[in-house]
C-alpha cells in the first residue's frame, strides 16, 4: 500500500526510484532492512513502529503511545489533526486536511497484475502466500 501510494504521487525530480515498480520495491525492501538494523543496534525504547492499520484501528491510543514516544504532552488537537491551518508542503497536503481514512488499506489488491514488478521487488510473488505478507508494503 506504501509502495503504490508513493508510486501514484508526482515527486518532482527528488525521488526518482518511485517511478518504477520493481526499483520501487527494492528501495521499500532496503528501507525494511534499515530499520530491522536500527531496531536490533538502538535501545528499545529509540524506534517507535507504528502501522496505519492500527492507527486507523484506535486513533486516539496510537496517537498517545507516539507522543508518549516523544516525551511530548498530550494535547487534543492531535485528535483534530486534519482542522489544522498551518501550511502543508508535501505531496500529502490534501490527505493532511481529511480525518484518518481506511480505504488505503489493501489498495493494491485488485492492482495485482498490473504491480508484477513491485510484487517482484518486494520478494512477493503472486500466490496464495503473498496474503500472508504484510498489507503495509
Amino acid at each position: 500500500d506504501v509502495c503504490l501510494s508513493c508510486y501514484s504521487k508526482l515527486f518532482d525530480d527528488d525521488l526518482p526510484f518511485t517511478y518504477e515498480l520493481g526499483e520501487l520495491g527494492r528501495y521499500y525492501r532496503a528501507y525494511e532492512g534499515m530499520m530491522e538494523h536500527w531496531s536490533l543496534v538502538l535501545p528499545s525504547a529509540w524506534v517507535l513502529h507504528v502501522k496505519y492499520e492500527e492507527l486507523v484501528e484506535d486513533f486516539e491510543q496510537q496517537a498517545r503511545r507516539i507522543m508518549a514516544h516523544c516525551n511530548l504532552p498530550w494535547d487534543e488537537a492531535c485528535l483534530a489533526f486534519h482542522k489544522t491551518k498551518r501550511a502543508v508542503r508535501t505531496a500529502s497536503s490534501s490527505q493532511v486536511r481529511q480525518p484518518l481514512y481506511r480505504t488505503s488499506i489493501n489498495r493494491w489488491r485488485p492492482n495485482e497484475d498490473l504491480l508484477a514488478p513491485l510484487l517482484s521487488g518486494l520478494e512477493m510473488a503472486k500466490s496464495p502466500a503473498a496474503d500472508n505478507v504484510e498489507q503495509s508494503r
